[in-house]
């Protein structure tokens, strides 16, 4: 098990999924959130302990303000959270 994070124990294999959804585009923060118990706050601090300096600076770069990351700033009809051809196998 890794550092408690909000009072939550995440195993490493449950960080790197968190690492991933909040490095994806279109994954919002609330399913993050729906998935893990992790708000934006924390999800945040997350990446700060887990990420090198730099990619965490270049991880909130992209994420700030991006309309993709917050279900809120979404336009109406955009219900999904990744690509429809992200997860094709190939």
């Amino acid at each position: 098990m890794s550092k408690p994070n909000s009072k939550l124990m995440l195993s490493d294999e449950d960080i790197s999924r968190v690492i991933e959804m909040a490095w994806e585009d279109r994954t919002p923060f609330e399913a993050i959130e729906a998935n893990f118990g992790l708000n934006e706050q924390a999800v945040i601090t997350l990446m700060r302990r887990e990420l090198t300096q730099r990619s965490f600076k270049r991880w909130r770069a992209r994420v700030s303000g991006r309309k993709t990351k917050h279900l809120q700033l979404r336009p109406a009809g955009v219900s999904r959270a990744y690509c429809p051809t992200q997860y094709k196998h190939r």
